[in-house]
């Protein structure tokens, strides 16, 4: 079951949401989290052991955390100001230790479980290139569903405590359903405690304007993903499991078609995930923010999985940027390259840390380091060269912010995703950087003109398709550009025009969703990372 399958959108989410209705207030959040632990055991089977796991040691950690500081707050009260400094730092040094066992145990975990292949592979390939006559024995484990996710949370909330954000919860039912609520646990959003495990038990009412709300964004995610990214599978697979057979242009052309799959797919997966929450009364993060609409790679990543690159910037940025080491680093640099420079040698290697722990959280394979270290190398050149197109801008009466030049930023950092993407999905690194130099060795539009698009698996009906729905999200994407809410608007037309509305996208769906003869069932994207 996934969230584009009909069991969960026609049987299961109605079924909870008619149970939690007709329960009482304080049995609600039961219901959602005996509904939640049925979602992962129909994804992963006894796998759901992992979550339990990882949800008592943070409770467990949690409560630890909590007694040091209550034992830290009696004990300083007790010390004359001067001598309450080497107190407050022993107390300290000992949350440290917590938090960093609980740290390792949870990404040691993850680890383990994901990246096994991979590092006994390349230990393996080391040792024949060293000729030496041994290997080391290579694992395969089985992973549940949606870890990278509720790991990353659980050190968040870790993390939190210590830090004072939150206070740890002596509530096991209410972190256990923090932890994992159905709608978001395969694919994210990352969300934080003190966002949203509070509401979550909170046992609210099922509003009619959070389900009708949640029933639109629903059947637009639906859209998004059954119409247009499950109608590019087929086309973008057939070319990149043998490209070697096309020119420049199909590889170009594929590479917009995958990076607009995949965008179809991840943004209507949150679409269905946020409807879901909505329909219970729970806000989740939003996940995306009109990213196509970027001036440069570091708004596109403001903009794209935006709860991903938050907790990145959050738990890995800003601590080594803030670190004692580097906050030296920066002072130096401040000192002998100027205000600009001096701070970019600092944050270039936090930046590296967050883009190789972006890399590797998407797959265990050196695509996607390269991936990584793609887009962290574009954000470093952007950041050294700043001063130049500012000057350069400045000289040539430029407004950067205006007219053609935005239009001309925005195509240049598509181009640039559009390329990233590319390597994203190939076959391995090599053959990623074939198909790339065939964009500048081969690039004609003979491929694109003599029928092969539609031998490839896309035909002119479904092209059309794909564009009418491109062009509903270019458009909503430029409504919220502008700040107008197009739901809110919605909301206050005429009930029988917000129901044609909502059955008619809905039909649209059903329709020309790309589904039974001639499709193959894709499931969603992100659940694999």
């Amino acid at each position: 079951m996934s969230y584009f399958s009909p069991v969960y959108f026609v049987c299961f989410l109605p079924i909870v949401a008619l149970l939690y209705s007709v329960f009482p207030k304080k049995a609600k959040p039961y219901v959602l989290l005996v509904s939640s632990y049925a979602f992962f055991w129909s994804l992963s089977g006894k796998l759901l052991a992992y979550l339990l796991l990882s949800t008592a040691s943070i409770h467990h950690f949690g409560l630890w955390l909590d007694k040091i500081q209550t034992e830290k707050r009696a004990a300083v009260k007790l010390l004359p100001r001067p001598e309450r400094k080497p107190l407050k730092k022993k107390f300290d040094n000992k949350q440290n230790l917590v938090v960093a066992f609980a740290v390792f145990l949870h990404i040691g975990l993850l680890l383990v479980l994901k990246y096994t292949p991979f590092f006994t592979s390349n230990i393996n390939t080391l040792l024949e290139h060293l000729n030496f006559d041994f290997c080391v024995p290579e694992y395969k484990f089985m992973i549940p569903i949606g870890i990278s996710f509720y790991t990353l949370q659980a050190v968040s909330y870790i993390t939190d405590v210590r830090r004072g954000v939150i206070k740890a919860d002596t509530n096991l039912p209410r972190l256990a359903l923090f932890m994992s609520f159905f709608p978001q646990i395969m694919e994210g959003p990352i969300v934080r405690y003190d966002n949203t495990a509070v509401p979550l038990f909170e046992g609210r009412k099922i509003e009619y304007k959070n389900f009708v709300f949640g029933v639109e964004r629903i059947a637009y995610g639906l859209m998004k993903k059954i119409v247009v990214a499950d109608r590019l599978n087929d086309f973008v697979k057939t070319i990149f499991d043998d490209f070697e057979k096309y020119d420049g242009g199909m590889i170009a052309l594929v590479a917009i078609a995958y990076t607009c799959q995949l965008y179809m797919d991840f943004s209507g997966a949150m679409d269905v995930v946020i409807g879901s929450g909505e329909i219970f009364g729970i806000t989740l993060p939003e996940n995306f923010r009109q990213p196509f609409f970027s001036k440069s790679i570091s708004d596109f990543w403001s903009r794209w999985h935006i709860t991903l690159g938050t907790w990145f910037k959050d738990y890995i940025f800003y601590p080594l940027s803030l670190s004692k080491g580097l906050k030296k680093l920066t002072s130096f640099g401040r000192k002998h390259l100027g205000n600009h420079f001096g701070p970019l040698i600092a944050g270039t290697i936090a930046l590296f840390c967050v883009w190789l722990s972006n890399g590797l959280w998407h797959g265990s394979a050196w695509m996607y380091i390269f991936y990584g270290m793609y887009h962290f190398s574009l954000i470093v050149l952007a950041n050294v060269f700043e001063p130049a197109f500012k000057k350069g801008a400045e000289v040539l009466h430029i407004d950067r912010n205006h007219g053609p030049f935005v239009a001309f930023r925005i195509f240049k950092t598509t181009v640039l995703v559009v390329i990233g993407e590319l390597f994203f999905r190939a076959h391995g690194l090599a053959e990623g950087l074939k198909m790339f130099k065939k964009l500048f060795t081969d690039f004609s539009f003979e491929g694109i003109t003599s029928g092969q698009v539609a031998k490839a698996g896309l035909d002119m009906c479904d092209l059309l398709i794909v564009l009418v729905v491109v062009l509903i999200v270019f458009i909503i994407g430029i409504l919220r550009e502008k700040g107008i809410n197009v739901r809110e608007n919605l909301s206050k037309k005429n009930i029988v025009i917000r129901w044609i509305i909502l059955l008619a996208l809905i039909f649209f769906v059903i329709i020309f969703g790309a589904y039974g003869a001639g499709y193959t069932p894709v499931e969603p994207m992100y659940a694999d990372f």
